[in-house]
């Protein structure tokens, strides 16, 4: 049961993270510019507007707090339930690394804070399953295959080989970026916009280290060095994986969509930085106003001046009309149609929250894993079928969808009479081959062919052929 509501949970909650899921790259990370290539100059400074520095200064310290209060466990008034998950300790002072090399602290006028900040503790690395050494600036020094993957408005993504052959993704601020831009033209100080940019970048390191989870991004390391005239700009050294991309979800069978399962088994979000804990505060109903392309939601502001569960109910919403409203139904079970059709709709007005929705799909989940989702079939009419057992049918494939294998029907079941069901509903089966291979939920992988003009011998199938007659 516990298995079983992690694997729905993972999935599911994965999504609420960020209301942007759909650009999220699976395979976060970035790293320093193209070899040979410059990352680009910024816009020409402009000459910022007056107080423009104070106020730049003052931006940059509120964010550098916003660090703080992650990196010391205490989101503030408002947060979610952080008990829920099972923090790692940032306070200072507490086990982690060292930096790559001293700090060298530049303080900003105004009152800003100094850069580089203090670093949180140590992440594991490539390949390890539990607490071991940071990666940092050593191991970017040999690289090879760099390639670029992508940019966002702070970051860019690049992908790149370690010296020990393992691939990972690296992220920095986007020198020719959106946010770093339109910094230098409203401040005039590209020095202090790249910090400003920057701390969203260390924000989102803070997190990634403190949300262990199997669906959140593992942080490998971290990289202080000069770049341009900019001194110490951070380099953040991550897993790699691959784009979500819903053409791609769409071909997958509906078992692996209702995972949302895309590469090695596993969906991880990786964009944090503009992620918050804190809910927004409010002195009325008016503030707490949620607005989205198609509606608005309006959420009551408690009596402590918070919006009530509005990153939840946000987080909530995106997933619906990002993922729930084209992934759910689509090829479901024609059974569990109306389940899944009550949760798109409940979620689509939000009137059920994460835990509610959850526990829905668990039912889902628990009545396709049973085979409860069957619906009841008359053995009449059905045709006869040989069993051959220790044997297989190589050859004679033809395609359905969705199917597990391009080339072929390759399908899951629940049990012999759901396969005996299946190739009933195809025209041109014949026969079918039931492996020994389960999917996520224990559902049996069966080829569906077209004959048995060429059936071999192998211990790990059965096949079982249309009777003659």
């Amino acid at each position: 049961m516990r298995r079983r509501r992690a694997a729905v949970a993972a999935g599911f909650c994965a999504s609420f993270l960020l209301g942007s899921v759909l650009n999220v790259l699976f395979a976060p990370g970035s790293e320093p510019p193209r070899p040979g290539q410059s990352p680009g100059p910024s816009p020409d400074p402009g000459p910022g507007r007056r107080g423009g520095r104070g106020e730049l200064a003052r931006q940059i310290r509120a964010r550098y707090e916003e660090v703080q209060r992650y990196s010391r466990g205490g989101p503030g008034p408002g947060a979610g339930r952080p008990e829920r998950r099972r923090l790692m300790d940032l306070a200072p002072g507490g086990p982690g690394l060292q930096r790559p090399r001293p700090p060298r602290a530049r303080p900003l006028p105004d009152g800003a804070p100094g850069w580089p900040p203090a670093p949180g503790p140590g992440s594991p690395g490539p390949g390890s399953s539990g607490p071991g050494p940071r990666l940092g600036c050593a191991a970017l020094r040999n690289v090879t295959g760099a390639q670029y993957v992508g940019s966002g408005y702070t970051k860019a993504v690049y992908r790149v080989r370690l010296p020990g052959g393992v691939a990972v993704a690296l992220k920095a601020v986007d020198f020719s970026g959106h946010d770093l831009g339109s910094c230098v033209r409203e401040f005039g100080a590209r020095r202090g916009c790249y910090r400003l940019a920057a701390h969203k970048l260390l924000k989102e390191m803070v997190l990634l280290e403190r949300l262990r989870h199997p669906n959140v991004l593992q942080l490998y390391g971290y990289c202080y060095q000069d770049s341009e005239d900019i001194p110490d700009t951070l380099t953040t050294i991550t897993e790699l994986g691959a784009p979500v991309e819903m053409i791609q979800l769409l071909q997958t069978s509906w078992e692996d969509r209702f995972r949302f399962v895309l590469v090695n088994g596993e969906l991880k979000v990786t964009d944090l930085d503009d992620a918050r804990v804190e809910e927004t505060p409010c002195t009325g109903s008016a503030d707490c106003t949620l607005e989205f392309p198609a509606r608005n939601f309006t959420l009551p502001c408690s009596a402590q001046g918070w919006c009530e569960a509005m990153n939840e109910k946000r987080n909530l919403y995106n997933a619906y009309r990002f993922f729930f409203t084209y992934l759910l139904p689509h090829s479901a079970p024609p059974s569990l149609r109306p389940l899944l059709d009550s949760i798109v709709n409940a979620t689509g007005e939000l009137t059920w929250g994460v835990d509610e929705t959850l526990a829905q799909l668990e039912k889902v989940l628990h009545l396709y894993r049973s085979g409860q989702y069957l619906q009841n079939s008359t053995e009449a009419g059905r045709a006869e079928y040989q069993h051959l057992p220790g044997s297989t049918i190589p050859q004679e494939d033809y395609r359905c969808w969705p199917s597990y294998h391009h080339g072929s029907c390759l399908l899951s079941v629940f049990n012999l009479a759901e396969a005996v069901d299946i190739c009933e509903s195809h025209a041109q089966c014949q026969a079918f081959v039931v492996t020994n291979q389960t999917t996520w939920t224990g559902r049996q992988l069966v080829f569906f062919k077209t004959g048995w003009s060429h059936v071999v011998p192998d211990p790990s199938k059965t096949t079982y052929v249309r009777a003659s007659g």
